[in-house]
């Protein structure tokens, strides 16, 4: 399938989760533009380095455009909502001013369920990355997502690093994603009790 896309770093999109986005620059605004004239769907990919012009990485996100506002300097407001993982097959050469690639869905494992062990063991992490963070969660409510709700949503939103977030998106299910969802946030949670870096120790 020909996708066109929008590569943004650190932004990553689940099937089945929102994502909102500020379009700004007039290449996003175009791209915008064609798929409302289109399917209204663009694929959410990030780039192996924040620059223009840099390599992609192999995994993004099709979403699709389910509320927009369009304001009056040409500026969108989006919703997109996830529909399917893809894979970059090629970059397409093109003439318009935003990229495009060619892809292939990924095959998403179907009732996709955490064990009691395993469900338990992220919730005890999370509550202890959350200490250290210093973030309010209401936890009532985590209790009541389903573990896919879950481990996706807590990927799309987690303060890790570009590649970090990378690895989660392409983690094949839903218990591989926890796992390594676990090992992050007991990486990024150690600090140094002086400073702000993270350390490995």
């Amino acid at each position: 399938m020909r996708l066109s896309i929008f590569p943004l770093t650190g932004a990553v999109l689940y099937p089945g989760l929102q994502l909102p986005l500020h379009i700004f620059e007039p290449r996003y605004r175009a791209m915008v533009k064609d798929a409302l004239a289109r399917d209204r769907r663009i694929g959410m990919i990030q780039p192996q380095r924040p620059e223009d012009g840099a390599p992609l990485f192999n995994v993004g996100c099709v979403g699709k455009i389910i509320d927009v506002e369009a304001l009056e300097d040409g500026r969108f407001n989006l919703v997109l909502e996830g529909e399917a993982r893809f894979r970059v097959l090629r970059e397409l050469e093109v003439i318009t001013p935003f990229r495009q690639v060619e892809a292939e869905l990924l095959d998403e494992p179907e009732d996709q369920a955490l064990s009691p062990v395993e469900r338990a063991g992220f919730e005890r992490e999370a509550k202890r990355f959350a200490d250290v963070q210093g973030y309010a969660v209401n936890w009532e409510a985590v209790t009541r997502l389903d573990d896919a709700s879950l481990i996706d949503g807590v990927s799309q939103i987690a303060p890790f690093d570009a590649a970090a977030k990378q690895a989660l998106l392409e983690a094949p299910d839903i218990a591989a994603r926890c796992e390594l969802l676990i090992q992050l946030m007991q990486f990024f949670g150690k600090r140094d009790s002086g400073d702000d870096r993270v350390t490995l120790q």
